[in-house]
């Protein structure tokens, strides 16, 4: 039992906890990081997009991740509906916006072990305190967190990253809007006979996405959305038998396929806060918004809450938990977050849909994107990097003017 003081109090041991506080020490914040150990490994992998990669480069990360990683080239969406109104094959390729790679697919584990050894590295201003928070109390001019050891922690800022059933966005009394959707994903590696080629190729079913996202050499990771109930045969599966069926899907564009390792399902859920702040409080993370994994947007959009809040404090450094800090930070995430939510459970949900009018709709969005070449690299630079699109746009008419004047 003790008492603890710092500037920042970061509240949570998962990716965005961890970037979140070694982006505040390297910025000079006396930060600690309230981290309980894991209980569950962590087989998924994360797709990490344009601006993600620069915050790890930043972080002093991204060099460890690179090694384990492999660059994203093209990303490809097959409607595998077989329904009536069917979208055309859509390739976004990363050479088409003037990139050699959209990214990096890398394996959690992997990720956090780079995280967790560049953390260790700060510890002349990072604390890694091992513990569950049990409370939080909020006063006029600091936060105090109690911890399970009967530890006070007294900080600035308050920074919650403690996921989907954030204690910290509780005791804040920020409000959170929670949904379930009738899906659970089942999340697996395997290797496979024939190269990727750097391509992840998304299949469109009625009962979600079917996702192949490349690791390197001859493997891949996958996410496989089906109905909870289905979902929980195929994970009781002899290993032969979902190897088949895993060929089957991928229409055997990959040859055949060993699995790597054990399969982990999830149920798939949505959440919105109402608010990324509160006194003292800031949100990152699946403690702020948490997604389907559809388009690579849940972590990405954590680590830019990450990046945005370090941003707001080091502007009102000498309190970077005053009102007028919060309120940066929430200015510049809110439009990202709610625009992105909206967006990923428009086309989950239109996935499932079996009215022909949503249907419709879906298959003219992508068949516009698959047409016009303009709509698909604006599509492209705002999938990497919020605002790139329009950036894009005004570029390529400057261009033109310029073109015309010459």
């Amino acid at each position: 039992m003790g008492h603890l003081r710092s500037e920042i109090a970061v509240v949570g041991g998962g990716l965005s906890g961890y970037a979140t506080a070694i982006g505040f020490a390297a910025a000079g914040f006396d930060t600690v990081l309230v981290a309980p150990t894991p209980t569950r490994e962590d087989r998924r992998s994360t797709a990490l997009i344009g601006p993600s990669v620069a915050f790890l480069e930043e972080l002093g990360v991204f060099a460890a991740v690179r090694a384990v990683a492999e660059p994203l080239a093209v990303m490809r969406i097959i409607d595998d509906t077989g329904r009536l109104l069917r979208a055309p094959t859509l390739s976004f390729d990363a050479a088409e916006i003037g990139l050699a790679a959209f990214g990096f697919n890398v394996l959690n584990a992997d990720l956090m072990q780079a995280l967790t050894e560049r953390a260790r590295a700060l510890d002349s201003r990072l604390r890694i305190v091992d513990q569950a928070v049990d409370d939080l109390r909020i006063a006029a001019d600091e936060a105090v967190l109690h911890l399970g050891d009967g530890t006070t922690l007294t900080a600035c800022l308050v920074v919650g990253a403690d996921g989907r059933n954030s204690l910290v966005r509780e005791r804040s009394d920020i409000a959170c809007r929670a949904w379930a959707y009738p899906q659970t994903a089942i999340v697996l590696n395997f290797a496979h006979r024939r190269d990727h080629g750097g391509i992840s190729t998304e299949f469109h079913r009625t009962t979600g996405p079917f996702t192949q996202v490349p690791l390197p050499g001859r493997r891949s990771s996958l996410v496989w959305v089906e109905t909870p109930e289905t979902a929980d045969l195929i994970v009781d599966l002899k290993p032969e038998r979902l190897e088949r069926m895993i060929e089957e899907r991928l229409h055997s564009i990959l040859g055949a396929v060993t699995l790597d390792g054990p399969v982990q399902s999830f149920p798939l859920k949505g959440a919105s806060a109402a608010r990324l702040t509160a006194p003292r409080v800031a949100l990152v993370g699946e403690a702020a918004h948490v997604f389907p994994p559809i388009g690579a947007q849940g972590l990405n959009l954590g680590l830019r809450d990450a990046e945005a809040i370090i941003s707001a404090a080091e502007d009102g450094r000498d309190d970077p938990g005053r009102p007028s800090v919060l309120s940066a930070y929430e200015a510049a995430r809110r439009g990202d977050v709610m625009s992105r939510s909206v967006g990923v459970d428009l086309l989950n949900r239109s996935l499932l849909a079996g009215l022909l009018p949503t249907q419709a709709a879906r298959a003219a969005g992508l068949s516009a994107l698959a047409a016009l070449p303009f709509l698909r690299r604006f599509a492209m630079r705002e999938g990497v990097s919020p605002g790139a699109g329009f950036k894009g746009i005004a570029r390529s008419v400057r261009e033109g003017i310029g073109g015309e004047n010459a």
